[in-house]
């Protein structure tokens, strides 16, 4: 019989292959919760896609940036928010002109990320790389803007708020899941 010592267990483990320390499951993407007049909206962000945007993006949530904005453009095919200057009814004529200031200064644009219903996108203003506060949420497909947009999320939860939104409507609170109101 082997009597088990502090040095025999230490030899024999030390003889035993080392084992591979199981993987580690990839962090959930984030999820967006937007509170509007008309309902609740929830954006889960693609992080793996476009974890610049993302993190811009998930930056200007924690920093209650879209607090208050109103949706500024509204068609049949998406819907529009983030510029700043929608807090000021007197400034309508220029709504969707203005950003954050902090542009993500890279163009994230997949190719395989495609604008079907209830995608979410960067808008912007010159080249992909100024993306920063507004983003775009689809009504419906639409094809032809595939590969100049970056796509940064999908609506996993209140496309028919997406559906029912008008022009200066307002983005009452917009939160991460999880994370509950500053």
């Amino acid at each position: 019989m082997i009597r088990l010592t502090p040095v025999v267990v230490l030899a024999l483990a030390a003889a035993l292959p080392a084992r591979s320390p199981a993987p580690v499951p990839p962090a959930p993407n984030p999820v967006v919760v937007l509170t509007t007049d008309r309902g609740t909206i929830e954006i889960e962000l693609f992080q793996a896609d476009a974890p610049k945007s993302v993190a811009h993006l998930v930056g200007l949530v924690q920093k209650n940036f879209y607090r208050g904005l109103r949706f500024h453009r509204v068609t049949d095919s998406l819907v529009q928010v983030g510029d700043p200057q929608t807090r000021n009814m007197m400034l309508e004529n220029a709504w969707g002109t203005m950003n954050s200031g902090s542009p993500i200064g890279v163009a994230e644009i997949s190719k395989t990320r495609k604008h079907v219903r209830g995608s979410v996108g960067l808008a912007y203003a010159g080249a992909p790389e100024y993306a920063d506060s507004q983003f775009y949420i689809m009504k419906v497909a639409s094809p032809s803007l595939d590969g100049k947009y970056a796509i940064v999320g999908q609506v996993v939860s209140g496309l028919s708020v997406v559906d029912a939104l008008r022009k200066a409507d307002v983005l009452k609170l917009a939160t991460l899941k999880g994370a509950g109101p500053k």
